[in-house]
């Protein structure tokens, strides 16, 4: 009896090993995965700029928008990871209620330094997580990359694009999408998809540099009108952007906490980033039905290509927020509503000489703000973090505070930083640059050798807006 009881306790401790190893390593891939999903949103967005620059500018275009990527990746080693655990409560650096950040634990787990920083057998989560976040932070400098194409000087850019992605939006994520973070406890802030965290800072720290950018010569005409200025391939264009979407499956993928490890939030069911439940079932609805709220939104409104698939990013991130928690038609509502928001937003932008490429402040930055909204109108009452008792309810209330707060991470930083590159010569190219096109001075190379014509530098190039 005591051999037989003691070859069953042998198999048991064996199956729970095995267990154990299947959960860790299907955690493990799970993230792994959502990391060269997440690299096709970049994929989408060079070729989306790069449509939407002249034929002068195309590899200036896809140029910064590589160099922005591979900068951010150091710099969210150095910098970034460890903000996101440090700063959730404040500028204290003090622990949190569930003791998951502050400078304790940011050193513990984010020290670039330190033994989990790299190839260490003790630890199988924090490479692939650090890998996700990277992503985030550099879709936001992607974000902000197409707004400005076609005159910022690369130097200039990259030193924004840093700024952005490695501090701006991680003190957001910080406060904002983080179980201790501030605006969570306090206000029941909910940002399941981070239509503020990501999207909103981005939009608005692209609408502060491009203020002090100004606009492409031959946008606005000495009457105030303004004028359309084409890309050289619409087709390349709305490619860009439908990878974009496909990439954004990566990209919500990573904001889901697999159960059954340590840093879990459950054994037994998938979480938010804040401790609540969520299915991978429920994303699966809402995104699609989002998606196509949004291209039938802008297609109704607006019969144009570009917003029909910027529609379809749009009715995404409008339903961003609260993806987790909205019923399916509603999301299609939330996404079609967003979708029609869009033009509206656009023109408004145009109007005060505001020279949007590519409508980043519109699609990131003001549908950000609807999505924000959106969760504290339709999830208002729901548990804004783990726990039944005593927690913070999401509320149209504690979602202002964080519009508030999103824009101002977003906004000053990009105005700030801009302004003092403008003051130093750093942010525009030089005029004769501009017209003669940056992929011949500042690349040096052409998108076409063979076959095509040069972009036009004449008035024949714009037709009026409108």
């Amino acid at each position: 009896m005591e051999e037989e009881i003691a070859r069953l306790s042998a198999e048991l401790a064996t199956l729970t090993e095995v267990a154990t190893f299947n959960n860790t390593a299907f955690s493990e891939v799970y993230y792994y995965l959502t990391i060269p999903l997440m690299v096709i949103i970049h994929a989408g967005f060079l070729a989306y700029e790069m449509g939407a620059s002249r034929q002068k500018n195309v590899l200036s275009s896809g140029v910064k928008n590589i160099l922005a990527f591979a900068f951010l990746v150091p710099a969210f080693y150095y910098i970034g990871w460890f903000v996101y655990w440090a700063f959730p409560t404040g500028i204290d650096m003090s622990a949190g209620f569930y003791e998951i950040s502050g400078w304790d634990y940011a050193v513990a787990v984010a020290n670039p330094m330190g033994e989990v920083m790299g190839p260490y057998l003790g630890d199988n989560a924090t490479g692939v997580f650090w890998g996700a976040f990277t992503l985030f932070a550099a879709t936001t400098a992607s974000i902000m990359s197409g707004a400005v194409i076609e005159r910022i000087q690369l130097f200039g850019f990259i030193l924004l694009a840093i700024v952005l992605g490695a501090m701006a939006w991680v003190l957001g994520a910080a406060w904002g999408w983080h179980a201790d973070g501030w605006l969570v406890q306090k206000y029941g802030y909910h940002d399941f998809g981070a239509a503020g965290v990501v999207h909103m800072i981005a939009g608005f720290f692209a609408l502060g540099v491009l203020i002090n950018l100004g606009p492409r010569i031959g946008k606005y005409n000495a009457d105030g009108s303004s004028n359309h200025i084409a890309g050289h391939s619409m087709p390349m264009t709305l490619v860009g952007l439908m990878l974009i979407i496909v990439g954004f499956w990566g990209f919500l993928m990573a904001c889901v906490i697999v159960p059954g490890e340590a840093w879990s939030w459950s054994t037994t069911t998938f979480n938010s980033i804040y401790g609540t439940p969520v299915t991978l079932s429920a994303l699966a609805f809402n995104i699609l039905m989002g998606f196509g709220g949004g291209i039938i939104g802008a297609w109704m409104v607006t019969r144009d290509p570009f917003w029909m698939m910027s529609g379809a990013l749009g009715g995404i991130i409008s339903c961003a927020a609260g993806l987790d928690l909205y019923w399916p038609p509603l999301a299609f509502a939330i996404g079609f509503v967003g979708a029609c928001i869009m033009p509206i937003s656009a023109k408004f932008f145009e109007k005060l000489g505001v020279d949007d490429a590519v409508g980043a402040v519109t699609v990131h930055g003001t549908l950000g703000i609807w999505g924000v909204l959106a969760a504290g109108i339709f999830a208002s009452g729901y548990p804004a973090l783990q726990g039944e008792a005593g927690v913070a309810t999401i509320s149209i209330v504690g979602q202002a505070i964080g519009v508030g707060v999103m824009f101002s991470l977003g906004f000053f930083p990009g105005y700030i930083l801009s302004l003092i590159l403008r003051i130093f010569g750093l942010l525009r190219v030089p005029q004769s640059s501009e017209l003669a096109g940056l992929d011949l001075t500042k690349v040096p190379a052409v998108a076409y050798p063979e076959g095509t014509h040069a972009s036009a530098d004449t008035a024949s190039t714009y037709r009026p807006h409108g």
